[in-house]
């Protein structure tokens, strides 16, 4: 069967462009990014046979390199931030690319010595990667009529994209709902967004994690924000509602931060042992294959005399990069960068090897989609600054303000190459397992990742620069006269550059941290113990997740994973239950799509006509029958949901 196909390579950077773009904006928007294999797995399945040939091992390479190209997207979890200080006024293509394809090229390569001992023997689920196997399996067999498939996505992805350009584009609909009340001096908040995109990524979340945002919420709006409010009140002639939410942005979400930098550093600890016995198992079960020279395809990886030479470039690029960054950020000292230079290669070849492994650990052990690449960050910022402040302690260039910021931008930039990293090995053990179940040749695969990163990292400068200049982030609007509340969240991002701001300036709200950090080993010692009582645990990174993003995202979460609860118990014990499964799945991908390519094309609008409001048939005024018409919408797309996910198959 052919395998690795140049139209392979072709369709797969379509599916690339398309996917990387949507989930750059959904990650700035909400700060989630989606898994793009099972439905990079569905289009390109409908592609092949369309050109005629098709066979399962071509369509899971197009699908592996779509996959690693949208996770690589989620740098913008950091890259951002580069702006926010101030540093960048837009984002420069080569430096940008060359971050995102440095960091993911390490990625592959630091999963490859993993694969034998995490995918080929070992017992861990990736329950992503079996799924995208399936789907490949049934796609490639004896499908009856009315199987999920292409056209799921597609009903998913219209429906979405009507909906969110009413409400983005004609503003004819709101995008959520806010009710304020007080009690006293406390002030609380209830309130849900309208998105269909976090309708179908709380349907992929699941119950367990759903509720757990939904906890972290009520923690941030019910608990935390009357509490601060009845301790500090509001000052005379202060409105409640400014008053509160700026209560909330910058002390409540440092708490969210200390609980899940705990929650991920505890997720680390107990999978250090796994993850150091695998790479052990798996370097030597590499060397074993490596001197039989009739292994069987299904068993070569990459060889280690190409793992070194794409190493080595992908290093050299890497201190290219660096070396050119810091040109720019210290032009009076750039004769003397290379320090820094090698400080930042170093640190993130080295931490983002302990991190890969731990990341693709977790990625078989609860997905992709699940593993905790914010806290990842967040403790790669503080450990870079704190190493930084360090290391330049003795110097005059933290002594100035200019050395200041290039040090915040610095170590910035160091995350951001290592987050490509961890967020690369998060999916390639996914897409490595799916190789494994429909026989794929692993370097072949291998080879298609790298490729996937670098189109990846070629695509996502451009859209990032497009988005920022149509919308903006917070504290960064390119445009004095754009309207901040439109702007996108970009919600790790911001945290990133409060954080290093903070520590570089001693003015990080440790206490608010360090609350937070509390918070987190309280939530870890319940879970244990409802674990020992075999119950279901309490996702603590999830509660954090919760209680860091705004009400509108982490409520319409938990509102998705409620829908599909209760759509799971409709169709329990039905012969049919996993079909239903695949088309929630493929629909609420769909959802996801959809709304994130309108947002992306609203973005160009924007940016062509210089007005967020280019297009809207209504003013200001309509906002209050706006809210309560999206609100309308939202139910009944819901409810169409439920009802086609769980519908019985056509005889």
């Amino acid at each position: 069967m052919r395998e690795l196909t140049l139209r392979g390579l072709v369709l797969g950077a379509v599916i690339t462009v398309v996917f990387t773009a949507a989930n750059v904006y959904l990650g700035l928007k909400v700060g989630l990014t989606f898994a793009s294999s099972i439905p990079a797995a569905v289009i390109s399945m409908a592609m092949l046979r369309l050109l005629g040939g098709g066979s399962i091992l071509e369509n899971n390479m197009v699908q592996t390199q779509a996959s690693a190209a949208g996770t690589l997207s989620s740098v913008i979890f950091v890259l951002p931030a580069l702006v926010m200080v101030g540093h960048w006024h837009g984002f420069p293509f080569w430096q940008s690319a060359g971050v995102c394809a440095a960091g993911g090229v390490m990625g592959v390569l630091f999963t490859i010595p993993l694969r034998r001992a995490m995918v080929v023997n070992s017992t861990l689920p990736y329950p992503e990667g079996v799924a995208a196997a399936e789907i490949l399996r049934v796609g490639h067999g004896e499908t009856a009529p009315g199987e999920p498939g292409a056209a799921d996505i597609a009903a998913g992805g219209i429906v979405a994209a009507l909906a969110s350009f009413a409400s983005t584009g004609l503003h004819v609909i709101g995008e959520g709902i806010s009710q304020w009340f007080t009690i006293g001096h406390a002030a609380f908040r209830l309130s849900t967004g309208f998105s269909l995109a976090l309708l179908g990524a709380g349907y992929l979340v699941g119950i367990q994690g759903g509720l757990a945002m939904l906890l972290g919420a009520i923690l941030a709006w019910g608990v935390a924000v009357p509490i601060l409010t009845t301790l500090h009140p509001a000052g005379a002639g202060v409105g409640i509602i400014p008053y509160a939410t700026g209560l909330w942005a910058h002390q409540v979400r440092f708490m969210g931060a200390g609980m899940i930098a705990v929650a991920a550093i505890w997720s680390l600890i107990g999978l250090l042992g796994p993850t150091i016995a695998g790479v052990r198992d798996s370097l030597r079960a590499s060397a074993a294959a490596a001197s039989e020279a009739g292994a069987p395809r299904t068993e070569r990886d990459m060889t280690p005399r190409w793992i070194a030479i794409v190493f080595v470039a992908a290093l050299a690029a890497m201190a290219v990069t660096f070396a050119v960054f810091l040109s720019d950020s210290l032009p009076a000292v750039a004769a003397g960068i290379w320090g820094l230079v090698v400080f930042g290669c170093a640190f993130s070849v080295i931490f983002g090897f302990m991190v890969a492994a731990a990341c693709g650990y977790m990625a078989g052990l609860v997905g992709s989609s699940s593993s905790p690449i914010s806290g990842i960050a967040i403790i790669a910022t503080i450990l870079t600054s704190l190493l930084l402040l360090l290391i330049l302690s003795g110097g005059s260039m933290l002594a100035t303000v200019a050395g200041q910021q290039a040090a915040i931008a610095l170590t910035l930039f160091t995350v951001s190459v290592v987050l490509a990293t961890a967020t690369v090995s998060n999916d390639n053990l996914q897409d490595l397992k799916t190789g494994y179940l429909v026989g794929a040749t692993p370097w072949r695969q291998q080879t298609v990742l790298i490729v996937g990163c670098v189109v990846g990292a070629l695509v996502i400068p451009p859209v990032l620069d497009l988005l920022y200049h149509a919308y903006g982030f917070p504290g960064a609007m390119p445009d004095a006269h754009m309207d901040p509340a439109q702007s996108l969240a970009a919600p790790q991002a911001t945290l990133m550059a409060a954080i290093a701001r903070g520590i570089f300036g001693h003015a990080l709200d440790w206490g608010s941290v360090l609350i937070g950090v509390a918070g987190g080993i309280t939530l870890i010692v319940i879970d244990a113990m409802l674990k020992r009582a075999r119950r279901p645990g309490l996702p603590v990174l999830a509660v954090g997740i919760g209680l860091y993003l705004p009400p509108t995202v982490g409520v319409t979460l938990a509102l998705g994973a409620i829908l599909g609860w209760l759509i799971d118990r409709r169709i329990a014990g039905r012969a049919d239950a996993d079909r239903a499964r695949r088309r929630g799945v493929l629909l609420a991908s769909g959802f996801i799509v959809g709304e994130s390519l309108v947002g992306v094309a609203m973005a160009a609008i924007i940016g062509a006509s210089g007005s967020q409001s280019a297009l809207a048939l209504v003013g200001d005024g309509f906002g209050g029958v706006a809210a309560w018409l999206g609100l309308l919408v939202f139910i009944a797309v819901a409810v169409w949901f439920a009802r086609l996910t769980a519908s019985a198959p056509k005889s």
